[in-house]
């Protein structure tokens, strides 16, 4: 099965539209869509005039999770995990191929806001942490869902949920697999807020953003990263000084000083 079956993208003045596509079984994740995700997700890393990335899903559902074919091979005895999660070949930031599905979403060098409706269950739910920003319904429907199946979550959803929630939060929703909705998601710090059409306005967030200096926008996404990471404060002082000296006075700064004073639109020369 092709990956283009599972994932569409179209890029406009600067904002990549990301659907995943595989609307008969929820977005499900089998075997295609990690390949899809992966692949998509690097090919925007040097994607010439991107400046922000909007994720959502087509259909009735964001991602349902896991394909439901894996659990049938995993009840059989047909798919056995072994040790191959954990020889399998890992990115430079330690992903292996599950977790860089989600992980390869927070390396691209620009923004990317998740649209949540439906449901968002296991792998679904983790893979919308790999965003900066979650717009989701009111009425969506989340879980970390792996303990249903008698799993935990291994698509880097524990790396990704410690920054956002409290830690008792974390595994009561770990332990039991209760599903949340998009209005309890917001209260736990796992969405960024409620909407009543998360793809609309995150495509209008994703507007505004390029139309800022994509070298400063850049820049903020790599200071946020280091500090999410847990950097000492004495190296985030000193990368944000890294950071502004490359700015001040760049062309695109003074691009983006002189339309405000002008009060226009900046015209910014690409990344």
């Amino acid at each position: 099965m092709s990956t283009q079956d599972r994932i569409s993208v179209t890029i406009e003045n600067g904002v990549a539209d990301v659907r995943l596509i595989r609307v008969d079984k929820m977005n499900a994740l089998d075997d295609a869509m990690f390949s899809a995700l992966i692949e998509t997700g690097e090919r925007l890393k040097t994607e010439a005039g991107v400046r922000a990335v909007v994720l959502s899903g087509e259909g009735r559902a964001f991602c349902a999770g896991l394909d439901m074919g894996n659990f049938g091979k995993m009840a059989s005895g047909e798919r056995r995990g072994g040790d191959t999660l954990v020889t399998a070949s890992r990115t430079p930031g330690g992903s292996n191929r599950a977790q860089h599905a989600v992980m390869v979403w927070r390396e691209i060098p620009v923004p990317v806001i998740a649209a949540v409706h439906g449901v968002a269950f296991g792998g679904g739910f983790q893979l919308t942490l790999g965003a900066d920003i979650r717009y989701v319904t009111a009425d969506a429907r989340m879980s970390i869902m792996e303990i249903k199946w008698g799993l935990v979550p291994d698509m880097a959803g524990l790396v990704l949920m410690r920054h956002l929630a409290r830690d008792d939060v974390v595994r009561e929703l770990t332990y039991t697999g209760r599903q949340f909705s998009g209005e309890e998601a917001v209260g736990y710090g796992f969405a960024t807020r409620v909407c009543a059409d998360p793809r609309a306005e995150a495509l209008a967030l994703a507007a505004e953003i390029a139309s800022k200096n994509p070298h400063a926008i850049r820049g903020d996404k790599r200071l946020l990263d280091l500090a999410a990471a847990g950097a000492d404060q004495h190296t985030v002082l000193l990368q944000e000084s890294v950071e502004q000296i490359a700015l001040i006075g760049s062309p695109n700064q003074i691009e983006a000083v002189m339309s405000t004073m002008e009060k226009r639109a900046g015209t910014f020369a690409e990344v």
